[in-house]
């Protein structure tokens, strides 16, 4: 019976302070053309836009919106070395590089960058598991940029 009334007066809270869940972002273009090929975020762009109810065109008659992709970096940078000269740590880099144009634009945009970054400590004696961990860095840094690529389309008028 308290477990009932708990979950009832967290579950009001929650409502009367406007909580709700994430929903699909809000675009002003129903189609889209994306060209240029880059190889880890096209996919998951396309993915991610079908998901929001945009149409992705294979071709770019009868698109709103035009994406180009104009390229994709991944950079690993040392970032500290220790007395002896050994790595102590790492920066990573992730950038996307686009510009868009509207059907009835005459130009392209310029071109614009998304980018994360991420530092990470680094051990010899630990290397399988500073492997993986490099490897969930540049996933979720691919995450990021995804959405904030995504937040910058929605942010396009008509």
């Amino acid at each position: 019976m308290l477990r009932t009334w708990i979950f009832i007066i967290i579950s009001s809270s929650l409502i009367s302070c406007g909580f709700h869940l994430r929903g699909a972002s809000d675009i002003s273009f129903q189609s889209i053309f994306i060209q240029g090929n880059t190889l880890i975020i096209s996919k998951n762009l396309k993915r991610t836009l079908t998901t929001n109810g945009v149409k992705v065109l294979d071709s770019a008659e009868g698109a709103e919106l035009l994406l180009e992709m104009v390229g994709e970096e991944s950079e690993k940078r040392i970032l500290s070395l220790s007395g002896k000269g050994v790595v102590n740590e790492f920066e990573l880099y992730y950038r996307v590089h686009y510009r868009t144009k509207t059907a009835d634009a005459p130009l392209w945009g310029q071109v614009q960058t998304v980018e994360a970054r991420r530092d990470f400590s680094y051990s010899d004696a630990n290397l399988l598991a500073k492997q993986g961990e490099e490897k969930r860095l540049n996933e979720n840094m691919q995450q990021d940029v995804l959405s904030g690529l995504m937040r910058r389309l929605s942010a396009l008028k008509k």
